[in-house]
C-alpha cells in the first residue's frame, strides 16, 4: 500500500475515534434517552461546550476527509505518488490528529493554523498531479 493510502486509512480510523469521543460526550450531555430517540424534537439539555466542539471537529473532519480522499485518489490512480505526496499525506494526518485537541481545548489561533496546514497539504497533493 502506498504511504498516501496508509495515511488515508489512518485518517478514516481517526474519524471513527472522533465519532466515538463525540458520541460518548453527547450521551453524557443530553442523556441516553434522547440519544437513542428518533430526535424529532430538540434535546431538553443542550450539548456542553466540549460536546459542541467535538461535534464541530467531527463535522470538519468529514469535510476535510472528502477532499483528502479525492487527493489520494488522484495521486494513486494517476500513478504520481512521490516522496512529496507522501509527505503531504502524512502532514494532513498529523494536522488532523493535532486539530481535535486544539479544537476541543479552544486553542486560538492554533486550531485555525493547524486546520490550514492540513488543507494546504491536501491542495499541494492535488496541484502536484497537475504539474
Amino acid at each position: 500500500m502506498t504511504p498516501e493510502l496508509t495515511a488515508l486509512a489512518l485518517a478514516l480510523l481517526l474519524q471513527a475515534l472522533q465519532f466515538g469521543a463525540y458520541s460518548i460526550r453527547a450521551n453524557l450531555d443530553v442523556g441516553p434517552g434522547y440519544a437513542m430517540s428518533a430526535r424529532d424534537r430538540d434535546p431538553s439539555r443542550p450539548l456542553s461546550v466540549l460536546g459542541g466542539r467535538l461535534q464541530r471537529a467531527l463535522s470538519n473532519h468529514f469535510e476535510g476527509l472528502i477532499l483528502f480522499t479525492a487527493a489520494v485518489a488522484l495521486v494513486t490512480l494517476s500513478g504520481q505518488a512521490t516522496p512529496f505526496t507522501a509527505a503531504m499525506a502524512w502532514t494532513y494526518l498529523a494536522a488532523r490528529v493535532l486539530y481535535v485537541p486544539a479544537y476541543a481545548l479552544g486553542l486560538r489561533p492554533w486550531r485555525s493554523l493547524i486546520w490550514f496546514v492540513g488543507f494546504l497539504a491536501t491542495l499541494l497533493m492535488v496541484i502536484s498531479t497537475l504539474i
